[in-house]
């Protein structure tokens, strides 16, 4: 049995989501399935934001792309389809108990009150709509793409990326557009340094290949 369902978009700050959530699970006790139910759209993206934070550096480890960026174009992948991601039922299933769970989303909702009031609607036709939103998920799997390129320890090669998924990923959580189109800047920038990478490298190889003809 596949393991997903549907969910609607929501034009809600993600703190105001987080805080709607906690009222809807205080004294209950609910599976992981509930919550990404009622996350939404929203909670997937969080998780994008998230896994690209540890490529904010000039260098990231060896490997550590690869695993995070499977894991963001699989979830980028269900926002575009409209989906929850497949996890095993047993871990969709599995009781939360709820006390244990609302001080961390608290804590949670805390901090991202205090980044909300940095971003701001703008731009919506860069952020309204469940077509624009499957462009940008689209967009954001194409970051997660870019992101697994075996190039780890070249500078920058998993900081560009990582920068266009965070920016795409917290635009769209905000519904800022401005944000969003930083983040589509920042895959163009990426897409052209690859490229850069690549045109070298072919003309690095073409100069051996002559050397020794």
């Amino acid at each position: 049995m596949q393991q997903t369902m549907t969910f609607d978009d929501t034009s809600r700050s993600l703190s105001q989501t987080l805080r709607d959530l906690i009222s809807g699970i205080r004294g209950k006790t609910v599976s992981l399935r509930d919550l990404m139910d009622q996350v939404g759209e929203q909670g997937l993206l969080l998780i994008c934001a998230v896994a690209s934070l540890p490529f904010l550096i000039p260098v990231s480890i060896p490997g550590v792309s690869t695993v995070f960026g499977a894991a963001i174009i699989l979830v980028s992948i269900a926002i575009c389809l409209n989906r929850m991601p497949w996890l095993p039922a047993r871990i969709l299933d599995r009781k939360l108990d709820s006390a244990k769970l609302v001080p961390a989303l608290e804590k949670g909702a805390h901090l991202v009150g205090r980044v909300d009031r940095f971003f701001k609607p703008r731009l919506a036709a860069l952020t309204a709509g469940g077509a624009i939103g499957r462009i940008n998920a689209l967009a954001i799997t194409f970051g997660g793409v870019l992101l697994m390129f075996p190039l780890g320890l070249i500078p920058f090669s998993n900081t560009l990326p990582g920068i266009a998924i965070l920016l795409l990923s917290t635009g769209m959580m905000q519904r800022d557009g401005l944000v969003v189109l930083g983040g589509y800047l920042f895959l163009a920038i990426t897409t052209v340094y690859f490229g850069a990478l690549t045109f070298m490298a072919i003309a690095a190889g073409k100069g051996l290949a002559g050397t020794f003809a």
